[in-house]
């Protein structure tokens, strides 16, 4: 019996779940990786690398080929990028929301710190 869609969407979003195969996935969106440059640029150690780029391997996203005695990581999926990029456009969106409501709770004048006006919380008026 297939997977329904929803299911695999899921197992994705659960692949990409993990800062460090965010950043991996960043880094080879740019280019192939040798593991050593990777190692330089995401704070990791050796095995805990080994172990996030395993997960991706295992759904497809990235290929490894050894180069001159190197192995080297490289992306599957061109779309990866745009899937990337896509997530960018949604946190920018989803912070452009959260500012708009921080400033709409900011305290103004004749409001107490909560928001409510004088006297409305102790049930006394002012």
């Amino acid at each position: 019996m297939p997977v329904p869609l929803y299911e695999a969407k899921a197992n994705l979003f659960r692949t990409l779940a993990h800062p460090a195969r965010i950043r991996v996935l960043e880094l080879l969106s740019d280019r192939e990786h040798a593991v050593h440059e990777l190692l330089a640029k995401i704070a990791l150690e050796p095995s805990s690398l080994s172990q996030q780029l395993a997960v991706l391997r295992r759904m497809g996203l990235v290929r490894q080929q050894r180069v001159r005695g190197e192995v080297v990581y490289s992306i599957v999926v061109p779309q990866t990028r745009d899937l990337l990029a896509a997530a960018r456009l949604v946190l920018r969106e989803l912070a452009a929301d959260q500012a708009e409501l921080e400033q709409a709770l900011q305290p103004r004048p004749g409001l107490d710190p909560a928001g409510a006006t004088r006297g409305e919380s102790d049930g006394t008026s002012s």
